[in-house]
């Protein structure tokens, strides 16, 4: 696993709560210190040197760029899954497939890359990252999140997998139903089973029991990586998130600048 490709996921529409912060036609095209939030996304993938391809799915026309020769858009479909697997197909590669949402700007390039390095210490179909509460706090005090108490301690997830493409469709249905209750701790439970839900709402359920869980329903390995670094788990799903992540990167672009970065051109929906 020393390349991967990636799928960013860039078609949502911004009809909730952050439209009255910002009337872009989607929420990928919001802006940042002057910029879309996806470019920020796709400044940090291309500066990993593990990926090698980036395909995004996102409105036609909407954005431009190809960040050092690395990035293809695609029209996105109606919904999460089908754009994942659009972009899946598209690549049409052998290796693991790094799948990433649009609505992470604070992400870096050492936040991802370590993420890839740290699946490589174990063989799995499915990567995801946790985060936990301490270094959330600690970066970004007073930041909500939604968190999951477990034995190792307690912990946010982030927003991006690592996978193996045929899982996404040997595992489609159940992964479809994960995606739609991805903000609710206790409804994912449920889908593991009444143990879970008991030992959940107890407080005792381990990683590890619920790795071996996910394998017993999904029939393929998934494993929970703790990642360091709380950007990772700072979505812009809401008005205080925006309002962080514009506060911290217009900070940043008032301090240095780019420009070797910043190869997108600007197209904005409002």
């Amino acid at each position: 696993m020393n390349e991967v490709d990636a799928v960013v996921l860039a078609g949502a529409k911004n009809t909730g709560r952050l439209r009255k912060m910002d009337d872009s036609f989607y929420e990928a095209s919001i802006e940042i210190a002057g910029r879309p939030m996806l470019y920020y996304v796709l400044d940090a993938l291309a500066a990993v040197p593990e990926i090698k391809r980036i395909v995004v799915t996102a409105p036609l026309g909407a954005f431009e760029g190809d960040w050092q020769g690395k990035v293809t858009f695609l029209p996105a479909a109606d919904s999460m899954l089908e754009n994942i697997r659009k972009g899946i197909s598209a690549l049409d590669s052998k290796g693991k497939i790094l799948i990433v949402t649009s609505d992470i700007p604070l992400i870096s390039p050492a936040a991802i890359s370590d993420f890839i390095q740290r699946c490589k210490e174990r063989e799995a179909d499915i990567y995801y990252p946790i985060i936990c509460r301490d270094a959330n706090d600690r970066e970004f005090p007073g930041v909500k999140r939604t968190y999951v108490r477990l034995r190792e301690g307690v912990f946010t997830g982030g927003n991006m997998a690592l996978v193996s493409p045929d899982i996404i469709e040997k595992c489609s249905e159940i992964i479809e139903r994960a995606i739609a209750m991805r903000k609710n701790p206790l409804q994912l439970s449920r889908l593991l089973g009444f143990k879970f839900i008991i030992k959940f709402l107890l407080n005792q359920l381990s990683l590890r029991e619920i790795e071996a869980r996910v394998q017993d329903v999904l029939h393929c390995r998934g494993v929970g990586v703790i990642s360091p670094y709380p950007q990772v788990g700072i979505d812009v799903d809401k008005p205080s998130d925006l309002e962080l992540v514009r506060q911290v990167l217009e900070g940043e672009t008032q301090a240095y600048s780019r420009p070797e970065l910043m190869t997108g051109k600007d197209m904005h929906f409002h």
